[in-house]
């Protein structure tokens, strides 16, 4: 018998199962992981990024994680050794016509509590970053990039000095709730748990529905996110970060350039439809998961709703050209000679019956499960934060 088994070895799985540990030390607290490491998908395809939360409506589950979490991640770093670097970045402003949402998000940014970011003027914008291209911009100092891979082996570390285990290579294959506890039957092992807690990521919303008999009302739809790197010798090109205003009715930051804590730039993402949904390859295709993404009618609604921005992101996703005329929006010197191949991940996007696609961090409690169903970016930054209120709820229960 476990107290609490917690399904997903990502870097939110891991940040639950500590944070647990830590304040209730008692708990017997056991992680089931279905690769052979910790932070195989979501997590280890990460770009890297420590968000400061400017862009999360205030009061949002998003804001509130975010902020927390920054401070705790930060924190945590800086006692446990993990290399990072506060190296800030600027949102930019390409036309005119960006300027009122720009205005937006420098509000919004206030009123979040980040009281050092700036507006910078086109000539103070190129001090910063002198090859940039654009109108107006915001500075913000707090934007960091981090190893997200090394956060989490060391959350593992600490959890398993504490008492809690990491079992690996166990997928999940069956949930059976009853009255006191729930029946977890991996490939390997079968347990019995008091609590179970939904950290799966990509696969939240199907762990989820063993959970309960009714519909939970939602599908993960996976976006693949690609990116190109910057060859060294036009890597000076950027000494930040650098992102355009990004389009408030789509889920996406818009393609972008980051700094890597190992070295290098990144260039990207774009955001099309993945055909698996651990599918990073344009042509990994599971048949049977591409039918229940095209047939949820809440992804039918959003196809229709934004089908030509889609065909433009998959039309860059074949056309080097295309994706290098993106990047030269923000930076025009950029040639399609200057890029090489680099990484690519799958965003696992929360949609629900009627096509909203769900900007929030989700969290879906029943009588023996607690479900983390929507946690995209910026569920890295803020995994301490919602380990934190994850393991609230989870003590709750054994009170």
């Amino acid at each position: 018998m476990t107290d609490v088994i917690i399904i997903g070895g990502g870097i939110v799985g891991l940040a639950t199962a500590l944070k647990i540990k830590q304040q209730r030390p008692g708990l017997s607290v056991v992680v089931l992981e279905k690769e052979n490491r910790v932070a195989a998908h979501q997590t280890g395809h990460n770009s890297g990024v420590i968000h400061s939360g400017l862009y999360y409506k205030p009061g949002s589950l998003k804001a509130t994680n975010c902020i927390r979490g920054y401070d705790m991640l930060v924190q945590f770093c800086q006692q446990e050794g993990v290399p990072f670097d506060l190296c800030g970045k600027i949102v930019v402003a390409t036309k005119q016509e960006e300027l009122p949402q720009l205005e937006t998000l420098y509000q919004r940014g206030l009123q979040n509590g980040l009281t050092k970011i700036a507006k910078v003027s086109v000539a103070e914008m190129r001090e910063i970053e002198p090859h940039v291209s654009g109108v107006a911009g915001i500075r913000v100092p707090y934007t960091g990039i981090v190893d997200y891979t090394a956060v989490c082996e060391k959350y593992a570390d600490k959890l398993r000095a504490l008492g809690g285990e990491i079992h690996l290579n166990e997928r999940v294959e069956q949930l059976t709730p009853g009255n006191t506890l729930t029946v977890v039957v991996t490939g390997k092992a079968t347990y019995e748990a008091k609590l179970v807690v939904n950290c799966a990521g990509l696969y939240s919303d199907k762990v989820a529905q063993m959970t309960q008999r009714e519909p939970i009302g939602l599908q993960i739809v996976p976006f693949r996110g690609e990116y190109f790197k910057l060859k060294p010798h036009r890597q000076h090109l950027v000494k930040h970060l650098i992102y355009p205003v990004p389009d408030p009715n789509f889920p996406f930051l818009g393609v972008h350039y980051t700094r890597m804590i190992g070295g290098g730039v990144e260039a990207g993402p774009n955001a099309v439809l993945a055909f698996r949904r651990e599918g990073y390859g344009k042509f990994d295709i599971d048949a049977r998961e591409l039918f229940e993404t095209l047939t949820w009618p809440g992804f039918q609604k959003v196809a229709a709703k934004y089908w030509q921005t889609g065909l433009g992101e998959m039309y860059r996703s074949f056309s080097k050209s295309a994706f290098t005329k993106a990047l030269q929006v923000l930076i025009p010197e950029i040639q399609e000679d200057d890029l090489e191949d680099g990484g690519s991940g799958v965003r696992a996007q929360a949609c629900d019956r009627t096509g909203g696609l769900l900007d929030d961090f989700s969290i879906i409690e029943t009588e023996r499960a607690i479900n983390v169903c929507n946690a995209p970016s910026p569920a890295a930054t803020s995994s301490l934060s919602i380990g934190q209120t994850v393991s609230e709820k989870v003590i709750q229960r054994f009170t």
